[in-house]
């Protein structure tokens, strides 16, 4: 089983959509959260300790993870998947973008 944790700025959009597309899959288990104070699920250490796999969407996102959780990363493996702020919950394009860019990583 892998535990997957989708990182975005307000969990609103686009972590909220990954989780739902990766939920299904098999031997996946999915989380999400943001990186700002008014994020609807903001990350906490535990969240960072649970994954086996952090996807940013931005390299900015990487960035802020670093500074506010540099010493909850020792060994994690952070991939930005550079993904703007460009689209709706479970829009089809997000959908297919999320596909191409993170099913690889779970194969």
């Amino acid at each position: 089983m892998k535990n997957v944790l989708f990182i975005c700025s307000g969990n609103r959009l686009r972590s909220p959509t990954a989780e739902a597309v990766f939920a299904i899959w098999p031997n996946v288990e999915t989380d999400s959260a943001g990186l700002d104070n008014d994020a609807i699920v903001r990350l906490s250490p535990e969240q960072i300790e649970w994954a086996d796999l952090i996807f940013v969407m931005e390299a900015s996102h990487r960035n802020k993870l670093g500074k506010q959780f540099r010493q909850h990363l020792k060994g994690k493996r952070v991939i930005v998947l550079g993904i703007p702020d460009d689209y709706a919950f479970m829009a089809p394009e997000l959908v297919a973008l999320l596909n191409s860019k993170v099913g690889r990583y779970l194969r």
